[in-house]
């Protein structure tokens, strides 16, 4: 994927939006006018969902145009993202749409439960445990029948993110089917979009 030009800091570790708020100024523009990948897959999964399905968009960023594809497709969007930066953006776009400014891990929207549960670019930015816990708290968020979407490299690899230059994990194909199944979900289906991003498809049982 292309990338603003400027990095954060690699000494940002606190930070826990993993490097996000130091550059949100830089990326919205970017993301929301020049980077459309994503758009189609995340339409064709919204099209499992039933019309005005609640959605859980976790690390939702400014709101474009993932959470616009949603949202387009008549889902509601409860959006949790850890910059302040962007968690206003999304807000300021979506004045309708619950948003809430935190980590995805510690989120008070799991108290409740969706339709679908969506991460796109965020669960490889975790440290590996966090990224275990997540998917149990994801897949415990799901309604009766609802639907899991999450994007992550299928090999297991760890390299330094593009745009905040901290460091990125991904557990691979085998172990988040396992992760999956482990919370109790079945593995419906992969997909790689346009810009080589892995997707990973889950339902909760009826």
């Amino acid at each position: 994927m292309l990338s603003p030009s400027k990095s954060a800091s690699k000494d940002d570790v606190t930070d826990p939006s993993n490097g996000y708020e130091s550059v949100a100024e830089h990326y919205i523009p970017y993301r929301v006018n020049r980077s459309f990948i994503g758009i189609e897959a995340v339409r064709r999964w919204a099209t499992r969902l039933p019309f005005g399905a609640s959605v859980l968009d976790l690390g939702c960023g400014p709101g474009a145009p993932l959470s616009q594809a949603l949202i387009d497709q008549g889902c509601l969007v409860y959006g949790v993202d850890a910059s302040p930066t962007m968690a206003a953006a999304f807000h300021a776009r979506f004045p309708a749409s619950p948003i809430e400014c935190g980590s995805v891990l510690t989120s008070r929207f799991f108290d409740r439960t969706f339709d679908g549960v969506f991460s796109w670019g965020l669960v490889f930015l975790l440290e590996p445990g966090e990224q275990e816990i997540l998917i149990t708290k994801m897949a415990g968020a799901l309604a009766p029948g609802g639907h899991l979407l999450f994007t992550a490299p299928w090999q297991v690899v760890e390299w330094d993110d593009a745009l905040t230059r901290q460091r990125s994990y991904s557990l691979g194909k085998a172990r988040y089917h396992q992760l999956i199944t482990e919370a109790g979900l079945e593995v419906i289906g992969d997909e790689i979009d346009e810009g080589d991003n892995y997707y990973y498809f889950a339902q909760a049982p009826c």
